[in-house]
Formats: structure tokens, C-alpha cells, sequence
């Protein structure tokens, strides 16, 4: 079967549609929850149709479970605002805890400086942006940030309009952590105009609870020829505020597709296909952490290159999120110079999914994406309660499928090395002289 055939197979195959429909039909897969077990156990026998095997790999994490939340803004304009508790946010005394509000606009390093003097025991308001561009601030950059100049509550409201709160993670349960929401559009204009008005108070609410829980990773794989293994990898987690379909139930449903489609031509290439389903990613990528934490260095070795789908519909164009490693660049724009769709390497360093943790170890790694640097993407609905599946145009996934099915094939049958490991303590050099939230990320490595 040539790649030509195995293209046309996943094009026509009515199969793609059917795993992103079944896995949204789930639901928000939030980890911990009864959707996620449900989307494991579907996961689980997909896997098993393919590869005769399937094993789950434990991941033990900090559990944490949203009760509710609530945050009222008072005084004369005093009204109750729609909120969602960030994942991992402790909670408030019974009954919440009056603030003092500061609103900081987007958030970004020349507002946190010029309000310093004012952040230290009040609530601070950022607002949510577009993730995927080289100008982003994350949510949780401003979190440290806010946590860093004494700021006693933290609340990010949406950036757009009409399509309710947002939602996200925050701290990692350290005993420093602050109250943390996630507000709509419109109930950050009401503060805002609050502030503008004169002295802003907030009342807010976080109930959640915490326990040790337990989740699990799932790994099929196909041998090759030697003992080289290619990883496909997305992570099958969300958040439970709708579907999480464009993010991520479409890289699950690629990866399905993917692996059934050139499972039959692997046995006969250099390298096996491993794929792996990661969960609590939403989380602060802990799931391919604590994966990659458990492997020898003989074993970490042995991983030509990892290849992440995470939200690749929602954008007309692809992107390969490279880390900076100029040879996996390299590769992805020969593998998909014809046919499928060119993806377009983005070089800087990103933490932002599973391939971040492969980055750490040196690994060859790259996060496949759409709607990179282009606000007006669909994929602008991310972590709301717009991502559900009707944001999904068939056409590009199968797209996404099809391009994921030449970069597979031609790592697998490459005669020579993908691209280079690098050694982790020079990755983490690297790291230490740039971003200090970036660098921070080391640490998941180590947990």
C-alpha cells in the first residue's frame, strides 16, 4: 500500500467523523470526572480494534474537584456575575471573602508595573487573549505574576463576547496559591466600569475539593524493524464547560485515524508507531510528564521523534510548534512539501501541550496546530463553552489526518535519524537564559 492509497483510505474513511462525534458525545472529559472515564473506556477498545493491545499507564495526580463558584460585584451596581473556579484554585471560606478590585486590562508586564503599589491584598482583573501567537501572555503567567506582587484573588474574563465564561488552569496547589475564576466578556465590562466609577469590592466564592486521584495515560504500538519508535500522542482530556471538541477531541480522533490507516505498512519500516493518549494535560501537562519520568534513558532514547496533535482543526492553515529544534522543522516541511497541506514551522520555545515534556528531555517533538497567529480562527473559542462540535469543519480534519499520516510515515521509514536528542541539561540551560515562566516548566519534569 503506497502513501497515496493510505491517504485516499483516511480522506474517505467515514470512521474520523464517527470517533470525534462518539468522544464529544462523552462529554468535557474534565480529568477525575465520570466523562473521562467514559472517553477512556471508548479510547481503550479503539485502540484494541488496531493494535490487539493496549496498555494503561497510571498517572496518580493531585485531584481537585469544582463545587461551585460564585462572584458578586457590590455596591450600588451590585449583581451577581456568571464565574467558572480555575482548575487547582483553593477555595475560599464558606460564604467567600470580600475584595478591593484592581483592573489590570490585559495583563501584560507594563500593567502589572504600573499598578504594583496598588495589587498587594486586593482581587486583580486580567483579561483572557487569543493562545495561539508569539504575543500571547498565558493565563498563567499573569496567575504567578499576580501571586508574585501579593495580589489576594485573581479573576481573567473572556475576551469575547457572547460565549460565557472562561475557563483554564491556575496554580499547582503550592500553599501560596490565591482564589482563582474565570469570568464572561460581559461580566469583565461590569467590573470594569466599576473601577472606572470609583472603588470596586468583589464578594467571591470558590468551593472544590482536593484528593490524591488517580487517571490513566493509554499506549498501543505497532513494532517495526528495529527498536526505534515513532510517538503519535494527543491528549484526550478537557475541560468540562462543553465538548472540548476542537481541543482536543480532534487530535484524538487524527491520531484513531492515523494509526488504523498505516498500521498494516509500519511492520515493514524502519521504526514502530506508539501511540499515546495522555490525560490531566489540562492540568500543567502532567500526564506526558510523569510518562516521560518513568522511562530509561535507553528507552527516551530510542524516541525518534513525538509528534502531538492538539487542536488541529479550528484554522485553515497548520503549524509545527518546533521549540526551536531547527532539524524537526526541517523534517516537517520535507514531509509535507506535497500533498496533504505545507505546515509552517514556528520556532520559538512553547509550553503549551505534550510536546513541551518530549522537549525537556531532548527529545525530537513537535505540536502539530491550526489557526496559528490568526485571531480570527475558530480556535478563538478555545477553553469557553463555544468548543463544541459544531466548530468542526470535516474537511479539515480529515486535512489535519491526512498531513499527520505523511509526517508518520516518513519518520517511520527514514533511513536515517529524524533529527537530533539533545542532551536535557543543556534544553534547560537554554531555557534558564530565556523566559523564567517558560523555565518554570522544568520543574513538571522533575514532579
Amino acid at each position: 500500500m503506497d502513501t497515496t492509497e493510505i491517504l485516499g483510505r483516511i480522506w474517505q474513511s467515514p470512521d474520523l467523523w464517527g470517533d470525534l462525534d462518539a468522544i464529544c458525545s462523552c462529554g468535557g472529559r474534565f480529568a477525575g470526572t465520570e466523562s473521562e472515564a467514559k472517553a477512556r473506556a471508548f479510547l481503550e477498545q479503539r485502540l484494541r480494534d488496531v493494535a490487539g493491545a493496549v496498555r494503561a499507564h497510571t498517572v496518580t495526580y493531585p485531584g481537585w474537584t469544582r463545587e461551585r463558584s460564585r462572584v458578586r460585584l457590590l455596591g450600588s451596581a451590585q449583581q451577581e456575575l456568571p464565574s467558572t473556579s480555575l482548575v487547582l484554585s483553593p477555595a475560599t471560606p464558606p460564604g467567600g471573602v470580600e475584595f478591593d478590585l484592581v483592573d489590570l486590562g490585559r495583563g501584560t508586564t507594563d500593567e502589572f508595573r504600573a499598578l504594583h503599589d496598588r495589587i498587594r491584598g486586593r482581587a486583580v482583573l486580567v483579561r483572557h487573549e487569543f493562545p495561539f501567537s508569539l504575543t500571547h501572555v498565558h493565563r498563567r503567567r499573569k496567575y504567578a505574576w499576580a501571586k508574585e506582587a501579593g495580589a489576594a484573588a485573581f479573576l481573567i474574563a473572556n475576551n469575547l463576547p457572547g460565549c460565557g465564561v472562561v475557563s483554564g488552569s491556575s496554580g499547582r496547589g503550592e500553599p501560596d496559591d490565591v482564589p482563582a475564576v474565570g469570568l464572561s466578556h460581559e461580566a469583565g465590562e461590569a467590573l470594569r466600569r466599576a473601577v472606572e466609577q470609583g472603588p470596586a469590592r468583589v464578594l467571591l466564592e470558590v468551593r472544590a475539593t482536593r484528593a490524591e486521584a488517580t487517571a490513566a495515560n493509554l499506549i498501543a504500538e505497532i513494532p517495526g524493524r528495529t527498536d526505534e519508535w515513532v510517538v503519535l500522542c494527543a491528549h484526550y482530556d478537557g475541560h468540562d464547560l462543553a465538548e472540548s471538541a476542537m481541543d482536543n477531541a480532534s487530535g484524538v480522533a487524527a491520531v484513531l485515524a492515523v494509526f488504523r490507516a498505516v498500521a498494516p505498512q509500519v511492520p515493514q519500516l524502519r521504526r514502530g508507531l506508539r501511540a499515546i493518549f495522555f490525560t490531566v494535560e489540562e492540568w500543567g501537562l502532567l500526564g506526558s510528564s510523569l510518562y516521560l519520568k518513568g522511562l530509561s534513558e535507553t528507552e527516551r532514547r530510542q524516541i525518534a521523534i513525538a509528534i502531538n496533535l492538539d487542536t488541529v482543526v479550528g484554522g485553515r492553515r497548520l503549524s509545527a510548534l518546533t521549540s526551536g529544534m531547527n532539524d524537526v522543522g526541517h523534517f516537517v516541511r520535507e514531509a509535507t512539501a506535497t500533498g496533504g497541506a505545507p505546515v509552517t514551522p514556528v520556532s520559538p520555545v512553547q509550553a503549551n501541550s505534550d510536546h513541551f515534556n518530549f522537549f525537556l528531555w531532548g527529545i525530537p517533538s513537535f505540536r502539530l496546530i491550526a489557526g496559528y497567529e490568526d485571531p480570527t480562527a475558530l480556535t478563538r473559542y478555545l477553553l469557553t463553552p463555544a468548543d463544541s462540535r459544531d466548530k468542526v469543519d470535516p474537511a479539515e480534519l480529515r486535512v489535519a489526518a491526512m498531513t499527520t499520516a505523511q509526517l508518520v510515515l516518513r519518520a517511520c521509514a527514514a533511513a536515517e535519524p529524524v533529527a537530533e536528542h539533545r542532551r536535557p541539561e543543556d534544553v534547560r540551560r537554554t531555557l534558564d537564559m530565556g523566559d523564567p515562566w517558560v523555565s518554570d516548566r522544568v520543574e513538571v519534569r522533575k514532579a
